[in-house]
């Protein structure tokens, strides 16, 4: 089994064993340029120059899935086209060297402009103007045979169907050869929201759509029967329900579970989502039960949003052991702390082994240093 620089902590050390895949997760997408100007009154006016109180600089788009999962100690892999611009230098070097995402399925290519995304964070919410081209090479030529994973993260969209008509797509492929087939779905911006697009979900063994998708994709007018609706889909569904928490249903267990959220200062919300669908690939693949996985993903999302900024805010195993050794020692003893304590006891055995000062929340940006520091322990 190879080693993984910078993995000081392995959640899935207890479920290896030898012949199984070196990676854990693989995943494709388009890697944005994400620019953060935080500190914000206000938007501009026309005309207007307003300053931001702080900025920050990462790997966005689909890179916000890939490092959220590398630093919950998933090997990970990603492909995606890199442009041969600076934009594409950063962000090949920060995924490649500091968040040491494998990249053997990504490419460069000349002369193609790396997707970019400005987000101003104003007033606990945020805007964004992204600007990019369509990649070069679709999936499956940039993929080609997909590499031997236990997972992968794949998306349902009516032009990118995960069917093929006449030859497997590389989902089909990898699902064959034996890796977990995980899937979410982007926002309708025609407000069509066509149900076919769930027949997809005859190759998926997951799908984690939030509340607003998956009761408009059902046609259904809660997020309850929702989960019912796609239950009869896809053996695990997870709906997420932003302050209300997440539900879901896994057919392979026979479990059904529902967490509330956790009460934090919520900043920014970029990515929020793909560090709980990280976080709930890395207690599937452990098998934890629903409930600690759907506990463990929501704790993760919440200590993303209390920080500005996609990949930058993805969690680590120190940020999480620094957050449960808080609750611990706590001297507040209302109800709602006690359900906390009660909730997430399951992470004793799994910080117990955390190593002391492991890596945290990132550093890697232009910038060098994020300039919207500390966190609110809940």
């Amino acid at each position: 089994m190879r080693t993984v620089p910078g993995q000081a902590f392995d959640p899935l050390a207890d479920v290896r064993h030898d012949g199984d895949p070196d990676l854990d997760l693989f995943v494709w997408g388009t890697v944005f340029l994400d620019i953060i100007l935080t500190g914000l009154d206000r938007l501009p006016d026309g005309g207007q120059e307003v300053w931001a109180e702080g900025m920050g600089s990462c790997p966005g788009g689909i890179a916000n899935l890939a490092v959220a999962a590398r630093r919950l100690g998933l090997r990970t892999s990603l492909a995606a086209a890199f442009g041969d611009d600076a934009y594409g230098d950063f962000c090949w070097e920060t995924l490649a060297d500091e968040e040491h995402v494998d990249l053997s399925r990504s490419r460069r290519f000349t002369g193609w402009h790396s997707p970019v995304t400005v987000s101003l964070a104003v007033a606990r919410d945020r805007g964004m103007v992204s600007h990019g081209h369509p990649s070069p090479l679709d999936a499956t030529e940039l993929i080609g045979e997909p590499p031997s994973a236990r997972a992968v993260m794949a998306e349902l969209a009516p032009d990118r169907p995960l069917i093929g008509t006449d030859a497997p797509t590389w989902v089909e492929k990898a699902r064959a050869a034996g890796s977990l087939v995980v899937a979410d779905v982007g926002w309708d911006p025609s407000g069509a929201w066509p149900r076919d697009v769930l027949d997809q979900l005859a190759v998926c063994d997951a799908f984690l759509p939030n509340a607003v998708e998956a009761m408009a994709y059902t046609r259904t007018s809660s997020p309850a029967d929702a989960l019912y609706a796609l239950a009869d889909l896809v053996p695990l569904a997870v709906v997420t329900n932003g302050e209300e928490g997440a539900l879901a249903i896994d057919a392979t267990t026979g479990e059904e579970a529902t967490v509330p959220a956790l009460r934090v200062e919520a900043l920014d919300p970029t990515g929020a989502g793909d560090v709980f669908s990280a976080a709930i690939v890395v207690g599937t693949l452990a098998g934890w039960p629903l409930h600690q996985r759907l506990s463990f993903a929501a704790l993760c999302s919440a200590l993303a949003v209390q920080h500005f900024g996609g990949s930058l805010a993805a969690p680590g195993w120190g940020d999480i052991a620094d957050w449960w050794q808080h609750q611990r020692v706590a001297t507040t003893d209302d109800a709602y702390h006690r359900s906390i304590r009660r909730r997430f006891g399951f992470l004793d055995d799994l910080v117990r082994d955390v190593p002391a000062g492991l890596g945290r929340r990132a550093t890697a940006t232009i910038a060098r240093h994020v300039d919207v520091e500390g966190f609110d322990a809940g």
